[in-house]
């Protein structure tokens, strides 16, 4: 019987390749992204590698939008074995002082508590079936400060802290919950942070020990392992994807 996944933020980038790597495994997909072209591309590739899929318009800031893309899940699918926690933003690249509130409140919202939101639900439909495991897209902002992105990195040190802690009530219950930290990764999302501000992917570059930027497919393959049965006994875990950027600071 087919495992069932969701992703989110899966229009672009890291959702998008995890999707597609997912597939070749054979699990079925539901693509969440507020992105309805990008998310139904998605659904095309997905379908041909092979599995299943449905695209689910949601704007994961919003509660309600969440819960309905969970119960559409279950409602097409039966169940959810799967969960790619991704969606997300990386904000203007202004220092902190000089960020308005509404845009600290809209990184906040997708980031943190659509992660939360997200969590919440899925662990309600994962639990009542055994059990299930959950990736939560952290960052190498996670595990390090960085400047320009201060809103942004406080959300994925909070990634970190809700990965942890779930593990710590649910693991034994059947819930397995890891977090990736992708440093600078050749993503939509990533290269549009770039070309506003051209001079940080120089330095972001020259910091990476192995002097380049990661790929959405690295990040996939990693994302696939962590979700499968062939890492059973990993959980609570925070792996670093990033060429040991993270490594020498």
């Amino acid at each position: 019987m087919a495992r069932i996944g969701i992703v989110t933020g899966g229009g672009s980038g890291l959702g998008q390749s995890a999707a597609v790597r997912l597939a070749e495994e054979g699990v079925n997909i539901a693509v969440v992204d507020v992105n309805e072209e990008g998310g139904n591309e998605t659904v095309d590739m997905v379908k041909k590698a092979g599995a299943d899929a449905i695209f689910i318009k949601a704007d994961v800031s919003n509660p309600s939008d969440v819960k309905q893309y969970v119960d559409k899940t279950v409602e097409h699918f039966g169940t959810i074995d799967y969960f790619f926690n991704n969606a997300g933003i990386s904000g203007s690249g202004k220092y902190f002082l000089d960020t308005e509130i509404e845009e600290i409140e809209k990184i906040v919202g997708i980031n943190l508590l659509g992660a939360l939101y997200g969590v919440r639900y899925v662990s309600e439909v994962m639990l009542k079936n055994g059990g299930g495991a959950i990736v939560n897209t952290a960052s190498s902002a996670g595990v390090i400060g960085q400047d320009s992105v201060v809103t942004y990195s406080a959300t994925k040190h909070g990634i970190i802290g809700l990965t942890k802690s779930m593990v710590a009530e649910y693991a034994k219950d059947g819930l397995r919950v890891n977090a990736i930290a992708p440093g600078p990764t050749e993503t939509p999302m990533v290269k549009a942070f770039y070309e506003a501000n051209p001079k940080m992917k120089e330095n972001a570059a020259g910091g990476i020990p192995q002097k380049r930027l990661g790929t959405p497919e690295e990040v996939a393959e990693l994302v696939a392992f962590l979700l499968t049965s062939k890492a059973e006994y990993i959980n609570g875990e925070v792996i670093r994807i990033d060429g040991g950027f993270t490594n020498t600071k």
